[in-house]
């Protein structure tokens, strides 16, 4: 079973993302924000990382810098809102992430896409 890391401080969309990809067979972590999430990292082993850019602690981006220097095998979707931060996906794209999903999303978009990214 493919384990997700889904790192996102709404917890209404952390919970959609959740139940959608528990729904696949996917097993799933939700941490709250950026130092949860490098913590999630290293102890959960995830398959793949879902993240959001704004956050608490550890922006999306320094999660990102973490996660492609100890593990750059584990691939990595963004969530964001487009707009207020088209740089920071930039940067995010430039650090080497797979995929980004601007909000708000359709959650079986997201499937479709963690699907292929894992693939």
């Amino acid at each position: 079973m493919k384990k997700i890391l889904i790192i996102e401080d709404d917890k209404m969309i952390s919970s959609l993302v959740q139940f959608r990809l528990k729904k696949d067979g996917y097993e799933t972590l939700v941490v709250l924000d950026g130092n949860q999430g490098v913590e999630a990292i290293e102890q959960f082993k995830p398959d793949l990382i879902i993240t959001d850019v704004m956050m608490p602690y550890k922006s999306g981006i320094e999660v990102i810098q973490f996660s492609k220097k100890s593990f750059p095998e584990i691939p990595i979707i963004v969530l964001s809102s487009l707009g207020e931060e088209e740089q920071v996906v930039l940067e995010a794209f430039n650090l080497g992430v797979e995929d980004f999903v601007p909000k708000p999303f359709n959650p079986n978009e997201l499937a479709i896409r963690v699907k292929r990214v894992l693939k």
